[in-house]
């Protein structure tokens, strides 16, 4: 039987969601207790996520799927993963499937959100959770540069060294901008049909220099013509950024009818 899940995890204390030998992984862990649920099966059970996220990156709702040996109601796959599963780590929801699904496969779009924290020193009990910003900076000229990122673009200067994928195009549908004044924070929410390897964090460095006006206000549409990571200089720690939601054809407000699979 072939379930997909849907997890919460601080990544404080894990090096990223893949598997790495010796390393404290989300993967590996989450493997781990599934296997030890299903009393070690040989072969093991390979679990497989919606995609990667670096270490120190949390998540709302990433999601993975395996193939259990025993037809469980999802009931009990949720409370006996969750009783197995270290503290920074939650199940916050299981599904049966079909045996087609895939969580990596399947995918139509990702939310993301960073949080930024605008205290003039980095506030220890938020050091974990939120990237920091000590500068002046203005959210009207934020949310401008923001919608420049929306529409399909090459994101070539918004990629990180080391990224595997084929191309750099990819289309944002929402990226908005919000000031909680109580917590002092910009929320920067970006919904699109894929991310680039570090892509969020980069995005994220860009506006908040448009925002202090450390560059022009749509400075964004010259880095798209000149296909170069290194005018998009810094890249945001990963503290602040969170992966809020994966989509799938049949949720997605910009997919709303699943397609058959010979039309993905």
């Amino acid at each position: 039987m072939r379930y997909k899940v849907t997890l919460a995890y601080d990544g404080t204390l894990f090096s990223g969601f893949e598997r790495q030998p010796k390393r404290r992984t989300i993967e590996g862990v989450i493997t781990q207790k599934v296997n030890i649920m299903a009393k070690n099966p040989d072969p093991p059970i390979v679990v497989y996520g919606s995609g990667r996220t670096d270490a120190g990156v949390h998540a709302l709702g990433q999601v993975v799927h395996f193939d259990f040996p025993f037809d469980l109601p999802t009931k009990a796959i949720y409370r006996g993963l969750n009783s197995l599963l270290p503290l920074d780590m939650e199940i916050k929801k299981a599904e049966k499937v079909s045996d087609d699904f895939h969580a990596r496969y399947d995918v139509s779009g990702k939310r993301y959100v960073y949080r930024l924290d605008l205290g003039e020193f980095k506030d220890p009990f938020k050091r974990n959770y939120t990237g920091n910003w000590r500068f002046p900076i203005d959210i009207e000229r934020v949310q401008i540069a923001m919608n420049d990122f929306i529409g399909e673009h090459d994101f070539s200067s918004f990629v990180a060294s080391g990224s595997t994928a084929r191309s750099n195009v990819r289309t944002i549908y929402e990226a908005n901008a919000s000031l909680d004044k109580d917590a002092n924070e910009i929320r920067l929410e970006f919904y699109g049909n894929g991310f680039l390897y570090n892509m969020v964090r980069i995005m994220v460095g860009v506006v908040v220099e448009i925002g202090s006006q450390m560059r022009p206000e749509h400075d964004i549409l010259r880095l798209y013509d000149v296909k170069d990571r290194d005018q998009a200089r810094r890249t945001m720690p990963a503290s602040g950024l969170y992966l809020k939601k994966v989509y799938y054809e049949g949720e997605d407000p910009k997919h709303p009818t699943k397609l058959p699979k010979r039309q993905r």
